[in-house]
């Protein structure tokens, strides 16, 4: 899965959010200022031969769609930051997210649950 550019991923998650769409629907998404529509088209062009957005065509029409998910893309990012970051170390990257975010009280707890869920799945 290859790396999309910060203009990529605003319009990867317009296709995310419709799902499908045809090129006149993205451009509807799209925040002011509106890019031009050639720009999108390019764009999109790029992201298909990325392997990142396929379409299904309709005589002259185009209906495009994401070929990669959300998750699956944010899961490549966040091991990438990890990897650069910190040195490949989890619990160095878990140590500065808890620290340096001034996560509220209820933050912590509610990520403290989701690690002890964590943990008693591990120890089945």
């Amino acid at each position: 899965m290859e790396d999309l550019t910060k203009a990529e991923e605003k319009l990867m998650k317009v296709l995310w959010k419709l799902k499908k769409a045809f090129l006149k629907d993205i451009l509807d998404e799209m925040p002011e200022p509106k890019p031009a529509k050639t720009t999108i088209a390019t764009f999109l062009k790029r992201m298909v031969d990325k392997g990142m957005v396929g379409y299904h065509e309709y005589g002259r029409l185009r209906e495009y769609f994401p070929k990669v998910s959300k998750s699956a893309y944010f899961s490549k990012q966040v091991k990438g930051l990890i990897g650069n970051f910190f040195n490949n170390s989890k619990t160095q990257f878990a140590s500065f997210f808890t620290t340096e975010t001034d996560m509220t009280l209820d933050e912590l707890k509610a990520l403290q649950e989701i690690i002890e869920e964590e943990i008693k799945k591990k120890e089945q």
